[in-house]
């Protein structure tokens, strides 16, 4: 109900923003403006609203559904880096000058070329100059980017809080009109619950109204062994019998706090904005915190993504012994829906002619 009065109050000003997102949009669909398109099969992936819909996780799954066949590749604007322009990212950069999601990527997929443009039509040629052998870009978070036409185009939703409920910019989270999905190829509705039930699944999907060139699916996240910060060959089961600390900086934890309620004995947070740069004085308080803990089992937790921005204080929590470790997520297809997603993908991409 807050939600909608927000939304009604701001109605006005949500009414501007939309009229100017529509006329972009009936530009690019006259074609007054041409979108890029290129010899080689796109892969957009992004969301309609402001994040929190898990486009990173979906990201790695086709990184590793895709990799073994073809020589895949990542382009990102890199979200709020301090440098400019295109560059390629590598292991060795920092979070602050690739941005973080690049950066995990590049730490995770030793070998996959990673590369960040807030152009994309300027950034994928210089891609192809330094390394012609790529097969295909994913594109992270290009939704809305529409100066590039991917070849598929995968429209994130998830499941507690849908585009179809969600209101426009500054009202609700929305980047577009709703009816903006129809852009897409695949829609997933991401974060569902483990238990989700063939009825859920048909109401959401009467609820959508995919169109007759859109397939939609149905994911989970399910959540690996932790690994230590500082040696990531130490992992271990979360357990009944450990007193937790999160750390996290991404735009919704309600799926991983209900996480940690069923698998640890006790947990708190201290959450700050999403793809925030932690400081000096935030690492500091992480240990200040921690220390304040009686339990014997107690650690430090946070996501991979936050872990590549705590990077520059990984000596500081380690010379005041702090356990860190850190949470993997991969994304699982659910209703037996995966093969038929993989199957998808790959034969679009076989279909692809430039």
């Amino acid at each position: 109900m807050r939600r909608f009065i927000l939304a009604l109050l701001l109605s006005p000003i949500s009414f501007l923003y939309g009229l100017g997102v529509s006329f972009r949009n009936m530009l690019y669909d006259a074609e007054v403006i041409k979108a890029s398109r290129f010899s080689l099969p796109l892969i957009g992936v992004g969301n309609l609203s402001i994040g929190g819909a898990g486009k990173t996780p979906h990201i790695e799954y086709l990184i590793r559904l895709l990799a073994p066949y073809l020589n895949v590749a990542t382009l990102s604007r890199g979200y709020n880096r301090s440098t400019t322009g295109f560059r390629f990212v590598t292991a060795g950069d920092t979070a602050l000058i690739s941005g973080d999601e690049p950066l995990m990527y590049a730490r995770k997929f030793p070998g996959l070329t990673v590369a960040v443009c807030e152009n994309r039509a300027l950034g994928i040629p210089q891609m192809l100059q330094r390394y012609p052998g790529i097969q295909t870009i994913l594109l992270d978070d290009a939704f809305q980017h529409r100066s590039v036409k991917p070849f598929i185009q995968i429209l994130l939703t998830p499941f507690d809080h849908p585009f179809t409920r969600d209101y426009l910019l500054p009202g609700g989270r929305l980047r577009e009109w709703r009816s903006a999905y129809s852009r897409a190829n695949v829609i997933i509705v991401t974060k569902c619950p483990d238990a989700l039930s063939q009825e859920q699944r048909d109401a959401l999907i009467t609820e959508i109204a995919p169109k007759d060139h859109q397939k939609i699916f149905f994911t989970r996240y399910r959540y690996g062994r932790i690994y230590q910060f500082y040696d990531g060959r130490y992992t271990m089961e979360i357990n009944q019998d450990h007193d937790v600390l999160l750390i996290s900086a991404i735009a919704n934890t309600a799926y991983l706090n209900e996480y940690l309620k069923k698998t640890a004995l006790s947990y708190s947070s201290i959450e700050f904005e999403d793809h925030h740069y932690f400081t000096e004085k935030d690492a500091d308080d992480i240990i200040r915190t921690f220390f304040k803990r009686e339990s014997k089992l107690r650690y430090v937790l946070t996501t991979e993504k936050d872990a590549v921005r705590l990077l520059p204080f990984r000596q500081k929590l380690l010379d005041a012994k702090v356990p860190v470790f850190v949470l993997p997520v991969e994304v699982e297809f659910l209703l037996g829906e995966g093969e038929a997603f993989n199957n998808y993908i790959k034969q679009s991409l076989l279909d692809f002619t430039s």
